[in-house]
């Protein structure tokens, strides 16, 4: 009998906590991902007990951070009007199976084929069962017109189609990506009459199949039997092809042959190992193909095939998903990547990111040069190189231009290369171009992947030019910058050369203020939008770390071999490894360059450890559709890719063996024996011949890796020794008088504000969501400007009056000085950061005044006690207000 390796897979896995899976049925790429949407509205739909549910849509993504996507076409089954939202009492949650019973009884059962939800509803009842479908909601639903990474609503219909059917779409743009308008029509099949659901719509009207039958945004139905299964197909192109896409098949006959298909997908990789490692391992692998997603035949733009949507990022999964699925899914990766050149063509650039059939977030490089090239110099068939490399040149020449016109979405953002003229003349993005860190580094990588590829196809002149600006992430690798005992390090600099030892933030006519510089600042997301920092998603001690083309360039210029282990072992010391993101992923791999595998497989080791279990809460980060797995199932197999070159790294598996049944039809069987290292790296080409392959038996000691070296970092921030036992104290004693409702750079934020004015005596104590707020007396009363140091992130404590800090810190927060409101009072006008302030209208409860050089506008209280900005609007710094009394 076949094993059945998909008994291991438990979807929960990741579900909670950052990881953000998606845990409900779905098939290998599949474009149907039906399961709950909790009222919470998370990017994956789901939520943990004891949250409520709005009802079940059919479309989500897998393991995502930032704004929303997907959650369309929702149904709800109830029982009366007053108990649409429902919390659960029970679930039941399986691969390729989702189940659970509401508080009244009702019992919910959903598996899924590629293109079609299927439901098994129970109403527990000898009544009518009812229905909701609602075609005008979707995740991430807001009131604020036009907010940034939020889907908004376009249109939308919905109507009865006989008896035993509804149909519809809904049209939706935005969302993560800032992408255009994209629709899904749907057409539902009930194997049960449709009636009348005896529950007015906002019309008054009663819907029935055969009288009132249609609506903009939503039907409720109801059914003569207390058990109904509903079949639902999807379709970006139309509902005669939603209808196409439902099978004939019933729920169990589904059911069946989603866990058979599955089946096939996991065995192809057969561990030996306990129970645990086999969960953590082929949940993983089954992580890595829910996206991207087979669409083709679904793209409502071009007809080409084939077609995957949904890459999200490949910033994220260049490097380890992709090449876990040419192992052993070479067909679908092959297809992925001419999808990719079919979206080059008529899109005009391959996509770092894409979702909603619109290319959107370029996040740093333009990394499906990456995947191009990992595809070549691993000899992968029936790929049109040329015009692939033909692709990658327009990414390292042509800025993009092309303004799509929907709100949000920005040209640079979009795909291509940002601050790219800069690039190719200065030989670095400079700073106040976004993610200047980022690209730079990035491009330097992207244009060596470009090298290859023209030197493959007999272009040489191309492989110099692009080899050439290879070496282009030296140009910010500031040599003598000297940090926690390391030297050298990607910084920010200038157009004109000059390097920045305190970088400026917003865009005041006036007031300019700046930030000290360090390798782990991380100028965001209150300073600047996090999307504008200078690197993104990491900071300059992992970003200089992140050079896979020139790792032994990378060790020369942080001082040779012994300093480069010095500086490996103070990063991770430090708590610079960073592995919930990306960029720090090959990291622990840097020590093999030196001759130390056994530093990497100590590091690689203790990280699986200390961060991956078999639980809800069993990812460190985003997955990221499955970038967190993959990194997790090619470390258990001990060994690890560098994307975009024929070459694996040699660690030491963390399973006693295992056979790939590899897509050219070999086996490689691999076992863990001995404990030394006959060869530290290993070539695409010997894997893939099969065989027999012996790693390195390597166990880290039970003590773990620098347990006893851990270094005591100063935090750069200045805070009172005196007051950091108090400071939770203090943050639940002071009451909420107020919430400060931020807009940060079209970034929402809700956060309790209060005030302690006795404790004491010489100083006002602020409270902002978990931070502190020291301010003195003499600055409450005499202070000519704002303290702007972020309250987002953790709980911090600032003394407002260290004027060392070069204005920051030396003010108020959320409210002007008294001096300054008795100078409104008097003259009409005061002078705050530099910025002249004219009364505009008054009131006996406030002052409005606006700023003359940039028309900054305040609300200022003049009965609260304290002179409290109520309303901050058009604040060229990035950060608006409004203040609400509790």
């Amino acid at each position: 009998m076949a094993q059945d390796f998909s008994r291991y897979v438990d979807p929960r896995i990741g579900s909670e906590g950052l990881g953000r899976t998606f845990l409900g049925p779905c098939m290998p790429y599949g474009m149907a991902k039906p399961g709950p949407d909790a009222v919470s509205m998370p990017n994956a739909g789901w939520a943990p007990m004891p949250e409520p549910v709005k009802g079940f849509s059919q479309m989500h993504v897998s393991g995502t951070g930032g704004g929303q996507k997907y959650g369309n076409i929702l149904i709800q089954p109830f029982l009366d009007a007053g108990e649409i939202i429902q919390k659960r009492v029970d679930e039941k949650i399986a691969l390729g199976y989702y189940a659970c019973t509401f508080e009244n009884g009702i019992r919910t059962e959903i598996t899924a084929s590629e293109r079609c939800a299927f439901y098994r509803l129970d109403y527990g009842r000898k009544q009518k069962g009812k229905l909701l479908i609602d075609v005008a909601t979707f995740l991430g639903i807001d009131t604020i017109p036009d907010k940034r990474e939020t889907q908004q609503y376009v249109d939308s219909y919905v109507t009865c189609d006989g008896k035993y059917a509804v149909s519809g779409w809904s049209t939706v743009r935005g969302g993560w990506n800032n992408g255009g308008p994209y629709t899904v029509y749907f057409y539902l099949q009930s194997d049960t009459p449709l009636s009348n659901s005896d529950v007015p719509l906002a019309n008054g009207d009663a819907p029935l199949y055969n009288k009132v039958k249609e609506s903009k945004t939503r039907l409720d139905v109801a059914f003569s039997k207390s058990t109904v299964n509903l079949k639902i197909g999807i379709s970006h192109i139309s509902i005669a092809q939603a209808r196409k896409n439902i099978p004939a098949c019933g729920f169990d006959a589904q059911l069946k042959n989603v866990r058979k298909t599955w089946n096939g997908k996991l065995g192809k990789i057969e561990i030996a190992g306990t129970e645990k490692q086999k969960r953590m391992f082929y949940t993983a692998l089954y992580h890595t193909m829910l996206m991207p997603v087979d669409k083709s035949g679904e793209n409502p733009h071009f007809s080409a095939t084939p077609y995957y949507d949904d890459y999200y990022a490949i910033w994220d999964t260049y490097r380890t998903s992709m090449p876990l699925l040419t192992l052993i899914e070479e067909p679908q990766q092959r297809d992925m990547i001419n999808s990719l050149l079919n979206i080059y063509k008529h899109d005009g650039y391959m996509p770092d990111a894409r979702s909603g059939n619109w290319n959107g977030r370029t996040q740093g490089g333009s990394n499906a040069d990456i995947v191009i090239a990992d595809a070549f110099a691993k000899g992968m068939k029936g790929i049109d190189y040329e015009l692939a490399l033909k692709a990658m040149i327009k990414d390292a020449e042509v800025p993009p231009t092309d303004d799509d016109g929907f709100v949000g979405s920005v040209p640079e953002e979009k795909h291509g290369r940002g601050g790219l003229m800069e690039y190719n003349t200065l030989g670095y993005v400079p700073y106040g171009i976004d993610r200047a860190g980022n690209r730079t580094v990035e491009y330097s990588y992207d244009d060596w992947c470009i090298a290859q590829v023209a030197k493959g196809l007999g272009f040489p002149e191309l492989y110099e030019k692009y080899m050439k600006r290879s070496h282009n992430w030296r140009n910010l690798w500031r040599s003598d910058y000297e940090w926690q005992g390391m030297k050298g390090f990607i910084m920010p600099r200038n157009a004109d050369g000059r390097w920045l030892d305190s970088v400026p933030w917003g865009k005041s006519k006036v007031y300019h203020p700046v930030i000290p510089y360090y390798p782990d600042t991380k100028v965001a997301p209150w300073y600047l939008p996090w999307w504008s920092t200078f690197f993104y998603e990491a900071l300059s001690a992992e970003y200089s770390l992140s050079i896979p083309h020139d790792v032994p360039g990378l060790i020369e210029a942080c001082g040779g071999k012994d300093a480069f282990i010095r500086r490996l072992d103070t990063f991770f010391a430090n708590g610079h490894f960073n592995v919930a993101n990306e960029p720090s992923f090959m990291t622990p791999y840097l020590y093999h360059w030196v001759g130390r595998p056994d530093l990497s497989v100590q590091r690689i080791q203790q990280i699986v450890n200390d961060n991956y279990e078999d639980s809800p809460g069993g990812l460190p980060g985003n997955d990221d559709g499955g970038a967190m797995s993959s990194w997790l199932v090619f470390n258990m197999l001990g060994f690890y890719p560098i994307a975009g070159q024929n070459l694996y790294i040699i660690g030491s598996p963390m399973i006693p063996e295992y056979t790939i049944h590899l897509s050219n039809g070999k086996d490689l069987k691999v076992v863990r024996e001995g404990e030394l290292w006959k060869q530290m790296f290993i070539t695409h080409d010997v894997l893939i011949n099969g065989g027999k392959l012996v790693l390195p038996d390597f166990k880290t000691e039970e003590k773990g890796v620098d347990k006893t070296q851990k270094l005591l970092i100063m935090k750069e921030k200045e805070k009172s020794t005196a007051f950091a036992q108090p400071v939770d104290k203090y943050l639940i004693t002071i009451p909420t008088q107020y919430v400060a409702r931020f807009i940060l750079n079209r970034q929402y934020r809700n956060w309790e504000v209060g005030v302690d004015s006795t404790s004491m005596a010489d100083t006002l104590i602020l409270k902002c969501n978990q931070s502190l707020y020291l301010i003195p007396r003499k600055v409450v009363d005499e202070a000519d400007g704002f303290c702007w140091d972020s309250p987002q992130k953790g709980r911090n404590l600032y003394v407002c009056d260290m004027s060392s800090n070069r204005g920051m810190r030396d003010g108020t927060f959320l409210f002007i000085s008294r001096k300054a409101l008795r100078q409104l009072q008097a003259n009409g006008s005061f002078v705050y950061n530099g910025i002249l302030w004219r009364k505009i209208s008054a009131d006996e409860k406030s002052i409005t005044v606006k700023a003359e050089q940039d028309g900054t506008m305040m609300q200022i209280a003049v009965d609260l006690g304290l002179p409290w900005v109520l309303r901050m609007d058009g604040n060229p710094l990035g950060i608006d207000w409004r203040l609400e009394k509790q």
